[in-house]
């Protein structure tokens, strides 16, 4: 899961296109061990007022990267950061 959702390059990718996209001061998920980890420190590094697009895509991003990954593994999809 860790691997899937934060480590793998195509999801590092997305976080940081995410993040970007979203003009979200904080870096994207790097060594954390875990996406409440990530979380914390970004949410800390985040004014106030974009915390709620923080939290709204620490939610998104990986419900969307599992629903790509089921894609590419059971309907032969290809792995696209611009589809996702």
């Amino acid at each position: 899961m860790h691997h899937l959702i934060l480590a793998c390059p195509f999801a590092r990718q997305i976080w940081h296109e995410v993040l970007h996209w979203l003009r979200l001061p904080c870096a994207p998920p790097d060594k954390e061990i875990s996406l409440n980890d990530w979380w914390r420190t970004a949410r800390h590094d985040t004014p106030m007022p974009m915390r709620k697009g923080l939290a709204s895509a620490t939610l998104l991003v990986p419900w969307m990267i599992w629903k790509h990954r089921n894609d590419c593994v059971f309907n032969r999809g290809q792995p696209s950061t611009s589809d996702l």
